[in-house]
């Protein structure tokens, strides 16, 4: 049994990376020298070049650090190395608690380290050269530590909370596990912007004037109580712009990039704000949720049927059945069933997508959220015409020219 689950890890492993390739390599087929008749008026020639050279060195970057990863995860697998791990562990701690801590502190520490040039050449190379990088080597560095910390708190936290279900809830562990993950997710879509992203970056209210005062009328018309709008400082970082909508009831908060104001005009950013209000109004903030609690709630379940199967553990290496082992084979057995659940949550996402501008169309100006998504795609270089296998898989967003064949409409 163990010796089947062992090679069906490696199947799994060697199927997701070649079915990722693959669809890299088609989206690689779309990508022409020449302007395609249908981005004329988008694309100029020289931007059009520019975006097709970043698309081909992000692509060729990542066929490079997925079979890094590959071979460093399949070279862990056949020498062992998870098991000895285990040992070692064991010998160190006497505590299951302080066990699962170290075990996934170094496993953690080390993937993350082994991959830190691939990051330090993506943030400082590839980003840098086609004009995106913000970020300083301070910054990098901070933001590493910083997530570490995060890693350990909140990570750490969760992964000794389902530990603590395990070993002593029996029957109820399911039922606890998924109360206990269903009010941490509520928490964080909650209070996200409130302690989270301060870490990261500054937030301000959006300084009194025209834009804000705009803003606030449309949203009164819509029924919809803003009580303020935030910018953040995201060009601290790169000079790609977004905005987003987080929060629940009384906690919602808009928050826009400030590269977002510089890039667009006033009616193209209330365009975009309309935008994610639909979002609010379409309540999928809500539906979002649900679906995570869903998928949360199928993890769960199946986990615990893995730990109680003391060959999932054995299957990389364990020489008795431990928690650390199990979710560690767990996590690559449940790949497949991730998988089919991805395609429902892009599936879903880029539905509310679709909704939202039609929101914003209805409420505001379709015309003007077109603009404001044409100048985005075209300063963020975007790939404006992927292959549909690509968007079904790994899409949570539409296409630009769906987006506008449907504003349009």
């Amino acid at each position: 049994m163990e010796q089947t689950l062992f090679w069906i890890i490696i199947t799994i492993l060697l199927f997701d990376f070649l079915f990722e390739k693959v669809l890299d390599y088609l989206n690689y087929t779309q990508l022409k020298e020449t302007l395609p008749e249908e981005l004329a008026g988008i694309y100029d020639e020289d931007k059009y070049k520019k975006s097709q050279q970043y698309q081909k060195v992000n692509l060729r970057f990542s066929l490079i650090t997925g079979t890094f990863s590959l071979i460093v995860m399949l070279a862990m697998l056949f020498s062992g190395s998870f098991g000895r791990l285990d040992e070692w562990v064991r010998t160190v701690a006497g505590n299951e608690y302080l066990r699962t801590l170290i075990f996934f502190g170094i496993l953690g520490l080390a993937f993350d380290i082994i991959s830190l040039p691939f990051q330090i050449y993506d943030t400082f190379v590839i980003e840098e050269r086609f004009g995106f990088n913000k970020t300083t080597p301070l910054t990098f560095i901070t933001d590493k530590l910083k997530s570490w910390l995060l890693s350990l708190l909140i990570g750490g936290g969760l992964l000794l909370f389902v530990q603590w279900a395990w070993l002593s809830t029996g029957v109820w562990f399911w039922i606890i596990v998924m109360g206990g993950i269903s009010l941490f997710m509520i928490f964080m879509a909650m209070f996200y912007t409130q302690l989270i992203v301060p870490l990261f970056n500054k937030q301000s209210p959006l300084d009194e004037g025209e834009l804000k005062t705009v803003i606030f009328d449309f949203a009164a018309k819509t029924g919809f109580r803003l009580d303020n709008v935030f910018v953040i400082d995201g060009s601290k970082r790169s000079t790609k712009a977004n905005a987003y909508f987080s929060g629940l009831g009384p906690k919602k908060k808009v928050v826009l990039y400030d590269t977002l104001i510089n890039d667009l005009e006033k009616e193209e950013i209330v365009a975009v704000l309309a935008h994610e209000i639909g979002h609010y109004k379409k309540k999928h903030i809500i539906k979002g949720l649900f679906l995570s609690l869903t998928q949360s709630a199928l993890m769960i379940w199946l986990l615990w049927l893995a730990l109680d199967l003391p060959a999932v553990s054995g299957a990389l290496g364990a020489t008795e059945p431990g928690f650390y082992m199990g979710v560690l084979a767990f996590g690559m057995l449940f790949t497949p069933v991730s998988f089919f659940t991805g395609i429902i949550s892009n599936s879903l996402s880029r539905k509310f997508e679709f909704q939202a501008d039609a929101f914003a169309g209805k409420y505001y100006s379709g015309k003007k959220l077109i603009a404001a998504l044409v100048k985005l795609s075209v300063n963020n270089l975007s790939n404006l015409t992927p292959h549909p296998a690509y968007v079904f898989f790994n899409y949570s967003h539409p296409p630009l020219l769906q987006r506008m064949k449907s504003l349009e409409s």
